[in-house]
């Protein structure tokens, strides 16, 4: 039975019709079809391109866990965002993703990331202390309560300097560090531009444009190969995840060649930089519309201080703290689509899906369906007080099934460290009237205006 017949469909006409808008944000667009269209439904952007959208978490299970090896991920990842990053976990198919996630996976254990911790609260606690050099966000430690500013350029921060400093120990210096994250983020922006706009991408291929960004990230991967390259002169161990990367074999007793290392760790600068501190964005501004929490999180920081001096001990005991940070995902998922193609003609629930159909699965949308959640759309951090995992039918943060994200431990654990960090030493208040947020290749949050009171000031 053909698809069309079953899933209703929206025209290219009412696509076009709401272009400049979807640009800037598609998401309220893809809400109204999803109201007035169901579940699933169908948008056709030309003669022969459709697309599935879809926020069924019955169907998104199906295709990330239970049937999982007939699809894979649409060209967007798999070649659009390759020639920015190459080919690692995150861009990678096949026998060829299977081979890297069994050799890296290890690398992320929780023991190993334990030896990590203090390296990660270290990197916070300078972005929080010595961010003042910084003339641009000129606020701590000498912050006053009346000053306020924008906290995701500072979380920005300091996830790309918690990952690099995770990767590298004290390998590079501050100036290598900003031109890597200057080099990271440009590429995604250029991405964005490529897939909002498909029509301009032969202007952009003509102009010069994409081989611009192209050698950037040329120019990135030559300064990770000289890090690379110094480490493995040095003889010796730093014990980060360099050292990990680099001991690491396959079954055959061999390592990565070095151009797969240096696709590794551009993923990790990628997906390990952004989406945490979006996630840590959003939870900041949660809990400056929500005070209670705020003093929720302290009172069980000062009770899990005085039980144990241990890091890994007080991060494993911050239940509040946790319940907050899931609670926030679920209503800001950093990663608020997740995208598969079948390769072999599929069906659900009556509906047919023909080999090679795109499917984009709005976690955005789940994560906010009545279906599945009681009062879907407030912030009510106690619901997880069980832990996520009863959850785990319609709950995506980090994805699901095999390619579920492989550093969700450690990103948990930096957002936790980071929370109480900040918590310990400051009330935060709403300097917003509403969260707002800009959806580009990760869910951004937008004018996360902050105003900051230290907790010794009366």
């Amino acid at each position: 039975m053909d698809s069309d017949q079953k899933i209703a469909t929206v025209p290219l006409t009412t696509f076009l019709k709401h272009s400049f808008k979807i640009v800037k944000n598609p998401l309220p667009f893809h809400h109204k079809n999803f109201e007035e269209k169901g579940d699933i439904f169908c948008l056709n952007l030309g003669f022969i391109t459709k697309v599935y959208f879809c926020r069924d978490a019955n169907f998104a299970e199906y295709v990330l866990q239970k049937n999982q090896k007939n699809y894979t991920k649409s060209k967007i990842q798999t070649k659009d965002l390759v020639k920015y990053v190459g080919k690692g976990l995150l861009t990678s198919e096949g026998e060829h993703w299977r081979k890297q996630r069994k050799l890296i996976q290890p690398a992320f254990h929780k023991k190993h990331l334990e030896t990590l911790l203090d390296t990660i609260q270290t990197a916070i606690q300078f972005e929080y202390q010595n961010i003042t050099e910084n003339e641009t966000l000129d606020i701590f430690p000498n912050i006053t309560e009346n000053e306020t500013l924008d906290i995701f350029p500072i979380l920005n921060n300091l996830a790309f300097q918690t990952v690099v400093k995770s990767l590298f120990s004290s390998a590079v210096d501050q100036d290598q560090i900003a031109r890597l994250q200057y080099i990271t983020e440009a590429a995604q922006k250029m991405l964005v531009k490529e897939l909002r706009q498909p029509y301009l991408r032969w202007w952009f291929n003509f102009n010069g444009t994409i081989k611009k960004y192209i050698d950037l990230t040329l120019e990135a991967r030559q300064m990770l190969k000289q890090i690379v390259k110094q480490r493995q002169e040095s003889g010796t161990r730093q014990g980060d995840l360099l050292d990990l990367l680099l001991e690491a074999q396959y079954d055959d007793g061999s390592s990565m060649e070095e151009e797969q290392l240096i696709d590794e760790i551009l993923i990790l600068f990628t997906a390990g930089h952004e989406t945490t501190s979006n996630a840590l964005t959003f939870t900041f501004q949660l809990l400056a519309q929500h005070p209670e929490w705020q003093d929720k999180i302290y009172d069980e920081i000062s009770q899990v201080n005085a039980q144990t001096t241990h890091l890994m001990e007080r991060v494993m005991a911050s239940r509040v703290c946790q319940q907050v940070i899931e609670e926030s995902m679920r209503l800001y998922p950093p990663a608020y689509f997740l995208d598969r193609v079948n390769k072999t003609n599929d069906s659900f629930n009556g509906f047919e899906f023909k080999a090679g159909s795109n499917l984009l699965f709005s976690v955005f949308e789940i994560h906010r369906h009545s279906k599945y959640w009681d009062d879907p759309d407030k912030f009510l951090p106690e619901r997880f007080a069980d832990g996520s995992r009863t959850y785990s039918s319609h709950y995506f943060p980090f994805g699901a099934g095999p390619r579920k994200c492989i550093g969700n431990n450690f990103a948990m654990f930096e957002m936790i460290i980071a929370v109480r960090e900040l918590i310990s030493n400051y009330y935060i208040k709403a300097e917003f009237e509403e969260i707002d947020m800009t959806p580009l290749i990760t869910l951004k949050p937008k004018n996360a205006l902050l105003r900051f009171k230290p907790r010794d000031v009366n």
